[in-house]
């Protein structure tokens, strides 16, 4: 896809601004292809995804019509409510899949058969995928899509000046994430109780209301552990803010049960910040050795052992820090990712394999 191409659609389940890694991924994408140049509309779907509703699906219907004549990227959330709709249309549709929707945390048995069953019928119906790791590529293959119609287009960070840090006695702890089931915060909250005898200090940045059952939870395990006045659930913040939080934490901690790719993790590690973390998926492949440490998913015992050890080892920090700067270098940025991203949409609208 290049300057004077047909134009990019993107179909995007609702508010392309929404402070959640896969909106922001999609956010910086359109923003650098049309700095580049190219003709980028974006299409915020109405309605309720990936659960689509009556409204998501006139949504999709509306979408698909208006992009005759370009190209139909649609976001991984957006897909279902294009069920029944890709089989017949003319119109190159390449899905873009973030992480495989079956694969959620805290959904019901029910979802989760729905999406098993929906997704990789869409996901074939659609000329090609997009990943955001290439430990997606193995889920979307099982689901019937030919290696040759998958193309790979990791994140990329906003490369900022690397700031030396003083610790002090209080360990500044930071979480940045959606509070919603597959982030694994209530792992987080049981980890740290068993670390009360420690100076430390967490502040959570993400969405508290996409998911109120889970946030509920979060706090009510706070509260029930008497950590009120040791972790801080901020809500969502402004992305310099974001960005100067990362500077000032002395240590990342996430530990989700499944990740496409983990952009919270990448940006930490690019802010020269140590990383411990869990989950499947793409994690072990974003947190390299040296710049984190990895334990097992929904082990709280697993995470509070590892905490301790580095909360307690200055010597571990440091290394942990100075193999964070050492991999920040070889990120990637979002120029050429999203020089990535056109030319695999470019190859897979015309059926021919992603550069």
């Amino acid at each position: 896809m290049t300057a004077g191409a047909p134009r990019l659609h993107l179909a995007c389940p609702g508010a392309i601004d929404q402070p959640t890694g896969g909106y922001r991924y999609d956010a910086a994408i359109v923003r650098e292809l049309r700095a580049a140049g190219h003709d980028v509309l974006v299409h915020e779907l109405a309605g309720r995804h990936p659960l689509a509703d009556d409204a998501a699906r006139a949504a999709a219907r509306d979408c698909l019509a208006a992009a005759h004549g370009g190209i139909l990227v649609v976001d991984g959330l957006a897909l279902p409510a294009f069920a029944g709709l890709l089989d017949d249309t003319t119109t190159p549709v390449v899905a873009l899949i973030h992480h495989p929707l079956a694969l959620e945390t805290g959904i019901d048995a029910g979802a989760r058969r729905h999406f098993a069953a929906l997704e990789p019928r869409l996901a074939r119906a659609a000329r090609g995928v997009i990943v955001t790791s290439p430990a997606t590529v193995p889920a979307i293959r099982a689901m019937g899509v030919a290696g040759a119609r998958i193309a790979t287009v990791t994140p990329a960070i906003h490369r900022a000046a690397l700031r030396s840090r003083r610790e002090t006695t209080t360990r500044a702890l930071l979480c940045v994430a959606s509070l919603t089931a597959r982030k694994g915060h209530l792992v987080l909250v049981a980890a740290l109780a068993a670390l009360r005898g420690l100076r430390w200090r967490l502040t959570c940045i993400g969405p508290t209301a996409l998911d109120p059952a889970t946030t509920s939870r979060v706090r009510a395990a706070i509260s029930l552990r008497r950590l009120q006045g040791r972790i801080r659930l901020v809500g969502a913040r402004p992305p310099q803010v974001v960005r100067d939080a990362y500077r000032r934490a002395d240590l990342f901690v996430l530990p989700s049960y499944y990740e496409g790719y983990g952009m919270a993790f990448a940006e930490a590690i690019a802010a020269g910040l140590p990383v411990i973390a869990s989950g499947a998926g793409a994690v072990a492949t974003t947190v390299p050795p040296g710049a984190g440490r990895l334990v097992r998913t929904g082990d709280p015992k697993a995470l509070a052992r590892c905490l301790r050890r580095v909360l307690q080892q200055a010597t571990a920090r440091r290394r942990l820090r100075q193999g964070a700067v050492s991999m920040a270098r070889r990120f990637p940025d979002w120029a050429a990712q999203a020089r990535r991203f056109a030319a695999a949409v470019d190859a897979l609208a015309r059926g021919a394999p992603p550069p």
